[in-house]
């Protein structure tokens, strides 16, 4: 009697931070892991733990600012395993600043890597899952995108336009067979600032602080991530405080913004 196949799965930066966790989880719940990244040196310890767990697993050079690169990631997967099961486009940078010291170069960055890294993640995996007639696609937004916070526009557009376009694809690519999840952690214990463009050492100084306090790990956050893919939930809010800002900003938007606006002038203060 066959059994069958274990499930696949494809994460973009999953060599570090929350990828990895992702990574990780994945292979203790039987997946085979791909994880497609451009730091090699992180990627083979991923797969070193991968190997630990005894998880078929796979490193893929990979930069999600090349088409080309997660097409070729899509296909090493499909030629190795057979199929791709769960398509995660996690791969991100931040960026903080006022508004007005912000670099165009700068926009173009966020932009580059944080949506449309996902939209050619989710076209590369398309040509698989359309195949099949199945499949997931989960991509990694922020809280950023739900209730954006001042300081950082352009990393919370970013993330905002993540959130629409996973409503846009979910619509579209449910009748046939792919369903599309979105997940908006708040900050959590990580290594995203190690991508951070600042204008200025203090907002640089002020990123990484907001990260060391966080009550949450990355670990914490991908288990909850996971579990919301569990009740097929479009919309993952990790945070249970995130989710409580997300439904007072729907309730009371003139309150929310009054609260944002406070916060801004005590930037401006500083």
């Amino acid at each position: 009697m066959s059994h069958p196949a274990a499930p696949t799965v494809l994460i973009t930066g999953g060599a570090s931070g929350l990828g990895r966790e992702l990574a990780l989880i994945a292979g203790e719940r039987g997946y085979r892991v791909a994880i497609a990244d451009i730091n090699s040196l992180r990627g083979d310890e991923a797969c070193r733990a991968l190997a630990d767990l005894n998880a078929e697993h796979l490193f893929i050079d990979c930069n999600v600012r090349r088409e080309g690169d997660l097409r070729q990631a899509v296909d090493r997967v499909v030629s190795r395993w057979g199929q791709l099961d769960l398509m995660i486009n996690n791969a991100g940078v931040a960026a903080a600043g006022l508004f007005e010291t912000l670099p165009a170069d700068d926009w173009d960055w966020v932009l580059d890597i944080n949506l449309m890294g996902v939209v050619r993640g989710t076209r590369a995996a398309l040509t698989a899952m359309k195949r099949q007639s199945a499949g997931r696609i989960l991509n990694i937004a922020s809280m950023a995108g739900l209730t954006p916070p001042p300081g950082m526009s352009s990393y919370n557009v970013s993330k905002a336009a993540v959130v629409s376009l996973s409503e846009s694809l979910y619509s579209e690519l449910l009748p046939l067979g792919i369903r599309v999840s979105v997940a908006c952690p708040s900050f959590f214990r990580t290594n995203l600032g190690e991508s951070l463009r600042a204008p200025d050492p203090v907002t640089r100084a002020r990123f990484e602080k907001l990260l060391e306090k966080q009550d949450y790990s990355a670990r914490e956050i991908a288990e909850r991530i996971f579990s919301g893919l569990d009740r097929d939930e479009f919309l993952i809010l990790p945070h249970p405080a995130a989710r409580r800002a997300w439904r007072s900003k729907r309730w009371r938007p003139a309150r929310f913004l009054a609260g944002m606006a406070a916060l801004g002038e005590r930037m401006r203060r500083r």
